[in-house]
């Protein structure tokens, strides 16, 4: 089995970011870049990471009118990234946009309800149902748009995996049995969010913020 799991680099600190991915290369699948860091170091801090020889997720969630945001993927198609994420909730016509300006070998995610959500916040926004129904809804959107896949918690995992099944799943809110949730409102462990259908498993500070980063990555990639 493919290695699911990619670290999620959270930090402005390139060097610090180089180290992570360097020591815990050999028990990851993959690295997430998200904003905070893109913000910082723009494309070059991606390209930075070109010679560890694992696929990049940059993640950040696009979500503008379809001719803005296939213009930002179009100008991030020199980094190949492996997979780039938009909103799901942009709509079905920027849904579709995204995926005509990506490259063929960057898989265009869909993001539905972020893991920091619940059902009151949900409510506070205008979105009546909760996550277990609206998650699906978006994934089934996005699907009809041609993405090639969604973010979602792995408490949607399931319900989104029957419908999809050759949807790229991918699931943040994954966190060891005993970790702290943080800022994650629906979580579960990497071994069930894989049973429910996750395809990649995105995990940040149980490995990022550990004494011993390559130790709690190996540990985390030996459960699975």
């Amino acid at each position: 089995m493919t290695n699911p799991v990619y670290l999620a680099i959270d930090t402005t600190d390139l060097a610090a970011a180089r180290r992570l991915a360097t020591t815990c290369a050999p028990h990851i699948g993959g690295l997430k870049l998200g904003l905070e860091f893109f913000a910082a170091h723009g494309p070059a801090g991606i390209s930075a990471f070109s010679d560890h020889g694992l696929p990049i997720f940059l993640d950040l969630k696009l979500h503008d009118i379809p001719n803005t945001v296939a213009g930002a993927v179009a100008a991030l198609a020199p980094l190949a990234p492996a997979l780039l994420t938009i909103h799901a909730a942009g709509g079905p016509a920027m849904i579709a946009a995204a995926r005509a300006a990506a490259p063929p070998a960057t898989a265009i995610i869909a993001v539905t309800v972020l893991t920091s959500l619940d059902d009151d916040d949900l409510m506070q926004i205008g979105v009546l149902d909760p996550p277990s129904v609206q998650a699906p809804r978006l994934a089934a959107l996005a699907r009809a748009s041609g993405a090639d896949g969604v973010v979602c918690s792995p408490h949607e995992a399931a319900a989104i995996r029957a419908d999809w099944p050759r949807g790229r799943l991918v699931v943040p809110g994954v966190r060891p049995a005993g970790s702290d949730t943080g800022d994650q409102k629906r979580v579960m462990t990497p071994a069930e969010a894989l049973a429910a259908g996750a395809s990649i498993l995105v995990i940040g500070r149980p490995i990022t913020a550990a004494a011993d980063p390559a130790a709690a990555a190996a540990a985390i990639a030996a459960s699975l």
